[in-house]
């Protein structure tokens, strides 16, 4: 796969799980591409690429998310780039299970992605909101409703489905800067379902072949303990539902920031 397909991995100051997230690509039944791209440079992030012969790329400018995961995408050759969080950790058959769908339906899809559970402490656990959004992902095990609009947006209706770093996008089907919305946390959410209303497929494997960590420094809890998740989770369900459904989905949703709890 490495004429294929690239994990660009979005490094960001000193994360002490970099390396994790590293070595789990570079373990991979299945070898790929690999590179890493910066807003923020530093002798960390390049000791650790030397180390496993990974090249680095440097944005100049701001670290903002949507211009690091534009500039990690664009910067992969491949027709497929995954773009990788420097947190999470990849099952070593996660390529394989890419290359299994290239080959039999000639990648004709939008984007692939895999289930998902979480790392916490080094441990991978099980949670309810996993397998809730693994019950919403269920049409797409269906080839036929996996290309229709409709069954693509029902997946996204009642919450963000899909977890960003299982995601290998297609870029012959999607071109250059894929990642348009402005949101600043729902940027995945939104980007999904800009892309569910593509003609095209979905290609889902349903196996948990990422592992996302749950730690005090991610983003996802900084967005909920400055309320900023809430308005956006807020403006995402707005655009499937009225506001009656709108207030109440959110009862519910606001559960799922436990996991950060």
């Amino acid at each position: 796969m490495k004429d294929l397909h690239t994990f660009s991995i979005c490094a960001y100051k000193e994360s002490e799980y970099l390396e994790d997230c590293i070595r789990s690509i570079k373990k991979q039944t299945v070898k790929s591409n690999v590179i890493i791209c910066t807003s923020t440079p530093c002798e960390y992030i390049q000791n650790l690429a030397d180390k496993y012969s990974i090249p680095v790329y440097v944005r100049v400018g701001k670290s903002d998310i949507r211009d690091d995961w534009n500039f990690a995408y664009n910067k992969a050759e491949t027709p497929y780039v995954t773009v990788a969080h420097q947190d999470d950790v990849y099952n070593k058959d996660y390529v394989k299970a890419l290359q299994k769908v290239v080959s039999k339906r000639d990648g004709d899809f939008l984007m692939f992605y895999t289930g998902y559970r979480p790392l916490k402490e080094n441990k991978i656990t099980r949670d309810i909101n996993c397998a809730i959004r693994a019950f919403l992902r269920v049409p797409m095990l269906c080839p036929l409703f996996a290309s229709i609009r409709f069954f693509k947006k029902s997946t996204l209706a009642f919450g963000n489905s899909i977890c960003c770093p299982t995601v290998t996008y297609n870029k012959k089907k999607l071109g250059a800067d894929v990642f348009t919305s402005e949101m600043k946390f729902n940027i995945d959410w939104d980007t999904f379902l800009k892309l569910a209303k593509f003609k095209g497929r979905f290609a889902y494997d349903h196996r948990s072949l990422v592992y996302y960590r749950v730690h005090d420094g991610a983003t996802s809890k900084e967005f909920i303990e400055n309320h900023g998740r809430i308005a956006e989770d807020e403006a995402m369900f707005r655009k499937f539902w009225p506001r009656p459904i709108v207030k109440l989905l959110m009862v519910f949703y606001k559960r799922a920031y436990k996991t950060y709890g």
